[in-house]
């Protein structure tokens, strides 16, 4: 059975240089991450402190659509009006995932804001994850010792074990 999303670990870490109406914000700052087209999403605990520069530090976990091609950062910031939106950035799956990047890999990020008019309105700073599915350990499977090809003598200091990158094959044209 193919599965129809993944799971995504998001550190929404912090913002700089929000601004309401052309002034920095006060405080009461809070981050919404959802992806594309999804009534799903996760948002920070509101930093009352940070003014224009608030910090989050927070994990948040979203399910991925296999098809959705972008995610959505919106920094809001609570008035004496209401909920009012800061800056929005959309943030490219293709970003984060893709290529030759391992399942797992820490990618730390950062996205100008834009505010309803489109214009410039602060940076926001998060990190993303893929998380990988735990292997289920089968009692027939080799140690985790013996995987990987042995590498020079562990008597002198080597590990014993050779770990490596993928490469592009073909990624130079052939001069014959």
């Amino acid at each position: 059975m193919a599965a129809t999303s993944r799971k995504l670990e998001i550190t929404v870490i912090s913002a700089e240089n929000l601004q309401l109406d052309r002034k920095p914000i006060k405080k009461n700052a809070s981050a919404t991450v959802r992806a594309q087209n999804e009534s799903q999403f996760r948002t920070t605990d509101m930093d009352t402190e940070g003014g224009a520069y608030p910090k989050w530090n927070e994990k948040l976990v979203l399910d991925l659509p296999m098809q959705a091609r972008s995610l959505t950062v919106e920094v809001q910031c609570k008035t004496s009006y209401g909920v009012r939106t800061i800056g929005t950035a959309k943030i490219p799956v293709s970003d984060f995932m893709g290529d030759y990047v391992p399942e797992g890999y820490l990618h730390f990020l950062s996205y100008r804001l834009r505010d309803r008019r489109g214009e410039r309105n602060g940076i926001v700073n998060i990190s993303v994850r893929m998380k990988v599915p735990e292997l289920k350990a089968c009692a027939t499977t080799l140690s985790h010792s013996s995987m990987g090809f042995p590498v020079g003598d562990s008597s002198f200091g080597g590990s014993g074990v050779a770990t490596g990158i993928p490469v592009r094959c073909g990624a130079y044209p052939r001069n014959y």
